[in-house]
This record gives structure tokens, sequence and C-alpha cells, in this order.
């Protein structure tokens, strides 16, 4: 790969123009941009429950697996018409979700994000992805997008709050139960 990164600022980006790894130039708001600038934004999100949590050794190696899957899924959406997140990606994803979910009380109202610092990381990393998956959304309606990158975000999201139930207990922390306003 060669040493790529040995000016960190280029100046090329000043009029509001970025480059895609075809080298042509676009909007800093582009939906292509968004799209991959918000799985950049979850990949970041990942590394913080990587930083944060006391984690088990099946969701740490999950989540590190996954930030690699994130940075080749940025790059497939920086490269028009590339696929690079495949079916199995997302099996990966639903067996870890299978694994984890086995053990969890079932839930019979919906968890607000919290409960101990590593499961409220692990909720904004859920955020972060449904956002990125919106973004996807938008962009496939005007480009040709690999379908299975919607695919992938969509079960990702579903694993993150999965993983903050699990965190939840690791860490001795309790979920808390949305208690839902009683009309008057």
């Amino acid at each position: 790969m060669g040493n790529r990164l040995t000016k960190i600022y280029t100046r090329t980006g000043d009029d509001g123009t970025t480059g895609l790894a075809t080298g042509e130039r676009v909007s800093k708001d582009c939906a292509r941009v968004e799209a991959f600038g918000s799985v950049d934004e979850l990949n970041s999100c990942i590394g913080l429950v990587l930083a944060t949590a006391n984690l088990p050794a099946l969701i740490r190696n999950s989540l590190t697996g996954i930030q690699h899957r994130l940075f080749d899924l940025g790059g497939e959406l920086a490269v028009p018409g590339r696929d690079v997140i495949l079916a199995g990606d997302t099996t990966a994803l639903e067996a870890v979700l299978d694994e984890l979910n086995a053990n969890l009380p079932p839930l019979k109202d919906f968890v607000l994000p919290g409960g101990t610092p590593g499961a409220a990381a692990c909720h904004l990393a859920r955020t972060v992805t449904r956002r990125a998956e919106r973004c996807v959304t938008t962009l496939q309606r005007d480009e040709r997008v690999n379908a299975e990158a919607v695919r992938y975000l969509n079960r990702l999201s579903d694993l993150l709050f999965v993983m903050s139930r699990v965190l939840c207990r690791v860490d001795g922390g309790t979920e808390v139960i949305w208690k839902q306003r009683q009309e008057p």
C-alpha cells in the first residue's frame, strides 16, 4: 500500500468538495459523502464501546471484526459500483446476535438508553448505525448501492441493542424500562 498519508492536510477540500476514491470531486454534503461519513462516525462509536466497556471476548472480537467491515463499507461507498459487504457478513452478525440474545430475558417494554457506560456507548453506536442506514438508503434512491450494505447496517443496529443489554448485565447495571406517560 505504501506510505499514503505522508501529508495530512492537502487544502483540496477548502472549496467545499472532497474526492471520491475514483478521483471524482463531489460536494461534501452530497448523499454519498453523507453515507460514508456516517459509517465512519459509526466506526468511531464502536471504538468508543471497545475503549469504554469491560467486554466479554465474544463481544470484543465481534466489534473488532465489525470495525474492519465498516472500514470496508466506507471504501465501498467511496467507489461507486463497488460491492465489498457480502451476505456472509450479515449472516455472521446474526449468529452473534442469536448467541448473545439466547441468554437474555425477553423484553415486554422498550429499554431507555443507558444502564452502564458500556451499555450507553452501545446505544449511541446503535443510533448512529440507524442514521448511517438512513443515509445509505437515501443514496440508494438515486444511485446503485450494494443492497447487502443496508441489510448489514440494519442487522448491526439489532446486534448493538442486544450487546447493550448484555453489557448492562456484565457491568452490574440494570436496564431502565420506558414508562409511558399515562393520559390524564
